[in-house]
């Protein structure tokens, strides 16, 4: 007798699930954040040196290093940007959406050391003094940008000024305020010069215990905010000199993108056809649970703030191939028991009991690999590696369960008890009909 309950749970869910996909699948889709490949943007490769050449590189300055890099790229406004340690002395910055390339860059490798000093180029108070977050932007009596730094201990601001006043006479009486300085630097040559490296050398002429003071420099209001953000992000505990850079325009991202989206619908569509031509029935099954499968790995890896990349792209394809590895030795097996003659149902049983450890010992290898290479690989290499675990992970449970669950429900309502040509098995090929 057939149990049409079953038959109408499976409609039931099928259709939730229709609903469900067609309803929210553009939405997660968009909420995807996509890397440099696929929305533009460049990637830069740093070694890290010791500042001065003095000292060694510890996991600890590469890890306070990214602390910062992180804290400047905030000013950039990169939603996802990926900054990670490689090797022993390296570190990958990747900003994706950026435009304006050459401030990014003088944003990230500056390294941002602030010095007040006296015209001997004898450091007086470092960057070190400064409030954090104490720089801003400001206008002065003509209207001129200033950058406004406020200091921890007035007092001692108070005492440097004063010391000057005391060991030089006019026009030597200046604080000069440095950014990066490096030894060498010279404040007499330097000031010779149309363009100094130094901000500012103002002229001293009382002692100044206050904690607020201004930079002028006759700075462009670009350049005076630049530079309070720079101070505001703090200062790189290492040195950094670019290794390799690569940029990718926004277009040509977007065109890589449609391409491989393009050649992935095909793809999956051939896969398709091929399981609903093969195994007739259960390939419509397999085609069922291969599309939730695709909107579950879309929606966990958003919900992990994933960031997609070509080779992630690459990936969830080759997880549909996982997937429908995974369906094959199912079917497979239940074909083989149809064909000994047993009943639908004991094929069914028989068939999954049979499977199932195959389909778990081809993922969990895969996985062993994928984790490998997320460990031992670079970005590129660890954005495929994670959206493969999270494939393998989600096939496992669509092909698996979520299969067996809906093939079931058909199953045992024995609709199909004794038409074994619904499972793809032919009357002649059974040996014990």
């Amino acid at each position: 007798m057939v149990k049409k309950s079953r038959i109408i749970s499976f409609f039931v869910i099928v259709i939730a699930l229709g609903v469900l996909i067609a309803q929210t699948a553009m939405d997660t889709a968009k909420g995807i954040n996509l890397g440099l490949d696929l929305q533009g943007g460049f990637e830069i490769l740093y070694e890290v040196q010791p500042v001065d050449g003095e000292g060694e590189i510890t996991e600890d300055s590469l890890q306070a290093t990214v602390s910062a890099l992180n804290q400047r790229v905030n000013v950039l406004g990169v939603s996802e940007p990926n900054i990670s340690i490689e090797g022993e002395n390296r570190i990958r910055v990747q900003l994706a959406g950026v435009e304006d390339q050459q401030t990014a860059r003088e944003l990230l490798s500056t390294e941002a050391n602030l010095s007040f000093r006296d015209v001997e180029d004898n450091e007086l108070l470092s960057g070190a003094d400064l409030e954090e977050n104490g720089a801003g932007v400001g206008f002065d009596q003509n209207n001129q940008p200033v950058v406004t730094v406020t200091l921890k201990d007035g007092d001692a601001f108070g005492e440097v000024t004063e010391q000057i006043l005391e060991k030089y006479e006019a026009p030597n009486n200046r604080l000069v305020i440095w950014l990066d300085y490096e030894e060498g630097d010279s404040f007499v040559e330097e000031s010779q010069k149309p363009n100094p490296k130094y901000l500012s050398a103002p002229v001293v002429h009382t002692p100044l215990y206050h904690k607020n003071i201004q930079i002028e420099g006759n700075f462009e209001l670009q350049e005076a905010e630049f530079l309070a953000e720079v101070l505001n992000s703090g200062s790189l505990p290492v040195q950094l000199e670019e290794v390799y850079s690569n940029a990718v325009g926004a277009s040509l991202g977007e065109e890589a993108m449609e391409k491989t989206i393009f050649a992935g619908y095909i793809g999956i569509a051939l896969i398709f056809l091929y399981m609903i031509f093969y195994y007739r029935f259960m390939g419509i099954i397999s085609v069922i649970t291969l599309s939730v499968y695709i909107y579950l790995v879309l929606l966990v890896f958003n919900w992990m703030e994933g960031v997609l990349t070509l080779p992630g792209i690459a990936a969830l394809i080759l997880g549909v191939g996982m997937a429908v590895d995974a369906n094959i030795i199912t079917f497979e097996r239940i074909k083989e028991e149809i064909r000994v003659g047993k009943s639908i149902m004991s094929a069914f049983k028989s068939g999954l009991r049979r499977s199932l450890s195959t389909i778990l010992d081809a993922n969990i290898t895969t996985i062993i690999a994928a984790g490998v290479l997320f460990y031992y690989g670079t970005s590129a290499v660890q954005g495929f590696a994670v959206m493969l675990i999270v494939s393998i992970i989600i096939s496992m449970i669509t092909s698996v369960y979520f299969t067996r669950l809906l093939l079931g429900l058909w199953v045992n309502s024995r609709i199909f008890n004794k038409k074994p040509r619904v499972f793809g098995v032919k009357e002649s090929e059974i040996s014990d009909l």
